[in-house]
């Protein structure tokens, strides 16, 4: 029997197996589908620079902590694995078009990331279009940030897979988890793909579907999937190697020529299937903002679920209705961002160490 059970092979149930595994204990990982394949591999791989020492909110401090980890992180996976993943400082620009009605919102988002110690190098427009002269020309707001960085989902997605059969865990993939055992306060079993599997403590981490497997044990999170979709342009040569946003809408450069453009959100159930109207509209963004991909080649599109909280914050920590269960769910738009920082947090919380963040950075509303 292992010590651990985790439900869900994305990108956070992963990370949580190999954190676990490195310090110590057994692990068995259910995914109903196949390892990494549903939002973690859909994503682009963004991950914002923050400052733990100066954030004042949970969302900067999840974020900070994360920025910090990401290094030694990527350094210890890509060392055990020999898996090269693509984690790098890009730099970001987040700019504003003049038919965008908030342009003035920047400033104060400016000052917001300079409150909590996040570098931004310059908010003149001149200046940001000198430094990517690809960019539109009639750009409303414009600033930059040299400490964003990138990875490569699906080779981080797979380094993770690595990773955590080298350090023993058991991965079992098409295995749904059909029926839950408790008893009292604890969970005793669940049963997937035919088989009984019990465990000393139980980790949720399936997410866009964790609102339905915690459902069966009479727990409701608002957790629910929001369709993501994504275009891939390629580009020779690149005309651009910062990411680049607007709002939610982002285009991010790889160092092989593609580009990643995105993204929607549409509550559309689990419909994974992409539609004419979201390609025409990304491509239509992407030619918008850099008007020199016009005569970029497009690759392929495709579609994720992302696990959408309408607390705004992920849902990390202990399940005050049971004694052995945790829930890592609900990361929306930054479950590859944060899932250092979340598998850091279960291990803490599983293993009965002190914690790093202050309870509001986890399980928000318990």
């Amino acid at each position: 029997m292992p010590d651990v059970v985790v439900i869900g092979g994305g990108v956070i149930g992963l990370s949580i197996a190999w954190e676990l595994a490195n310090n110590g204990s057994t692990v068995r990982v259910l995914e109903q589908g196949t390892f990494g394949r549903e939002a973690s591999w859909a994503g682009a791989g963004m991950l914002p620079p923050g400052n733990l020492a100066l954030a004042r909110t949970p969302e900067a401090r999840l974020r900070g902590a994360t920025h910090a980890q990401w290094p030694d992180w990527a350094a210890s996976l890509e060392s055990l694995t020999g898996i090269e993943i693509g984690y790098h400082r890009c730099g970001g620009v987040e700019v504003r078009l003049p038919e965008w009605p908030n342009a003035s919102e920047l400033p104060g988002l400016i000052s917001s990331l300079r409150s909590e110690g996040v570098i931004v190098e310059t908010d003149d427009v001149a200046e940001v279009r000198r430094r990517i002269p690809t960019l539109a020309t009639d750009l409303a707001a414009a600033f930059s940030m040299p400490e964003f960085c990138q990875v490569r989902n699906p080779r981080y997605l797979a380094a993770l897979q690595a990773g955590c059969e080298m350090r023993g865990v058991e991965l079992i993939a098409g295995a749904p988890v059909r029926q839950v055992e408790v008893t009292g306060n604890r969970i005793e079993s669940v049963r997937a793909a035919g088989d009984e599997h019990r465990a000393a403590e139980f980790v949720i981490a399936g997410g866009a579907w964790s609102g339905e497997f915690l459902r069966q044990i009479g727990i409701h999170l608002p957790i629910e999937p929001l369709k993501g979709q994504i275009v891939l342009l390629q580009a020779n040569p690149l005309p651009f190697r910062s990411v680049i946003q607007v709002g939610r809408e982002y285009l991010v450069p790889r160092s092989d020529g593609r580009i990643l453009v995105g993204s929607t959100e549409e509550r559309s159930g689990f419909d994974k299937r992409t539609t004419a109207r979201a390609v025409n509209d990304l491509i239509g963004f992407a030619r918008r903002v850099v008007p020199d991909l016009a005569d970029a080649t497009f690759e392929k599109c495709w579609a994720g679920l992302r696990p959408y909280s309408n607390t705004g914050q992920p849902f990390i920590g202990r399940l005050p209705q049971f004694v052995n269960a945790c829930v890592a769910a609900g990361h929306f738009r930054y479950g590859l961002h944060l899932s250092p920082v979340t598998a850091l947090l279960i291990r803490q919380v599983l293993l009965g160490q002190p914690v790093l963040l202050p309870e509001e950075c986890h399980v928000p509303g318990f």
